[in-house]
């Protein structure tokens, strides 16, 4: 996706944000943070509009017992390093840790500790933000209630967040990383049902690889952390799974090398290439009852190739009851998968992906699911309104409210009008 802004600002400060913002206002231009750039479809561009870089506002200002203190721009693998160091660590991380703060917390943010803790927007206790307006705000579930909760979630549309104080928990010396395969989707979803319902361990994760010959085969992944020297129980962990025999394989790590366990995997894919190419990827969350029908339906439109080499799917359960940010949308029912298509196209080709995207999100609907909107997938003014439901009208009035000349994040669509 390519857009020319009529601009691009490096701020050196929260005040250099507010500027632009009334800047563009009176003019009648739009404005866009941008992170690290990890968006899939334009998202953080503006075209004839402001793009601000928020990377120049990194920095971990206060870490305490609990909580950290950090500007928007910080990269997670910072915040982890800072807050490891102190023997602590944010409880819920992506796989990626080379995004912002500011941008996962537009979005949500998941992983596989989401089954225990949620997302990272259900972990952050307070923002500073400025709004549409240009004012700057504090907030949090006990100050401007209204806007901690149109922002957490809200996709950029209503306030640039600035600066988080994100929670903090215990830290540990290593990690037993655990990989399961399985040659049956059914069993496959029906074991990480049961490992989440459980509560066996802190991160569970699925994914379905190519197998040849048009078949697919699924792996759990599931992680235990501790200090030494008292390791997790195999037996105990591993009780009851019916993955196939002899497939199980056992990786010990040190609890920073589990959490930054896609680093190795960046330099691989930056070095081959692929990191480059286009990702038109399709995150959605279904409830149970219609993940396995939809899963069946989504590989049979999919090939190894029309994956692509570095694509793959991730299938994992998350407890609804962990997810409260009311902007974070998820399915009915007591337990969501998210399913993550995560196509990498050939360069040229990623139209024929974001046509297959639009189809299947239209399956995905009858099926009772939600977007997770990190996606390359045409959304039009109608798809937004029934992508709230019945949060609609408080998207409205948050816009209304908090950006009432319609300044920011021009590439989600959202504005109410």
């Amino acid at each position: 996706m390519h857009a020319r802004p009529a601009a691009v600002l490096l701020p050196a400060s929260t005040a250099d944000i507010q500027e632009a913002v009334s800047f563009a206002a009176a003019r009648g231009l739009r404005l866009v943070a941008r992170g690290a750039g990890h968006s899939t479809y334009g998202q953080s561009q503006a075209a004839g509009g402001i793009v601000v870089d928020m990377t120049t506002l990194a920095a971990v200002r206060e870490v305490e017992p609990g909580h950290a203190v950090v500007a928007a721009g910080t990269l997670w693998s910072q915040v982890v390093d800072a807050a490891r160091a102190g023997g602590q660590t944010p409880p819920v991380l992506t796989d990626y840790l080379a995004t912002t703060v500011g941008g996962t917390l537009s979005v949500g943010g998941f992983g596989g500790a989401s089954h225990r803790h949620g997302a990272q927007t259900d972990n952050v206790t307070a923002l500073e933000v400025v709004t549409g307006t240009g004012e700057l705000t504090t907030c949090s579930a006990t100050e401007n209630r209204d806007l901690f909760d149109s922002v957490r979630g809200g996709l950029g549309r209503f306030g640039v967040i600035t600066e988080a104080t994100l929670r903090l928990t215990p830290a540990f010396d290593n990690t037993r990383w655990y990989k399961l395969w399985y040659d049956d989707l059914a069993v496959f979803l029906t074991d990480q049902s049961r490992l989440v319902a459980e509560a066996r361990c802190a991160h569970v994760q699925g994914r379905i690889v190519p197998a040849g010959n048009g078949s697919w085969r699924y792996r759990v992944e599931l992680a235990e952390h501790y200090d030494r020297p008292h390791p997790p129980d195999d037996h105990e962990l591993l009780r009851g799974l019916r993955h196939t025999p002899g497939t199980e394989e056992t990786e010990d790590l040190t609890h920073a090398d589990f959490l930054d366990r896609m680093a190795d995997g960046e330099r691989r894919l930056r070095a081959a290439g692929d990191w480059f190419h286009p990702h038109p990827w399709l995150n959605l969350m279904l409830p149970s009852g219609t993940t396995e029908s939809f899963v069946r339906r989504a590989l049979g439109t999919l090939t190894g190739e029309s994956l692509g080499r570095a694509g793959l799917v991730l299938v994992y359960p998350l407890p609804t009851r962990h997810l409260a940010t009311p902007l974070v949308r998820r399915p009915a029912g007591a337990t969501a998968f998210m399913v993550a298509l995560l196509r990498t196209a050939r360069p040229g080709t990623q139209h024929t992906s974001i046509a297959a995207n639009r189809a299947l999100y239209g399956h995905a609907l009858a099926a009772g699911a939600v977007a997770y909107p990190t996606n390359a997938l045409p959304m039009s003014p109608e798809d937004w309104r029934r992508h709230y439901g019945p949060r609609w009208p408080d998207v409205v009035r948050a816009g209304r409210r908090f950006d009432p000349r319609g300044v920011l994040a021009p590439g989600h669509g959202t504005q109410a009008g």
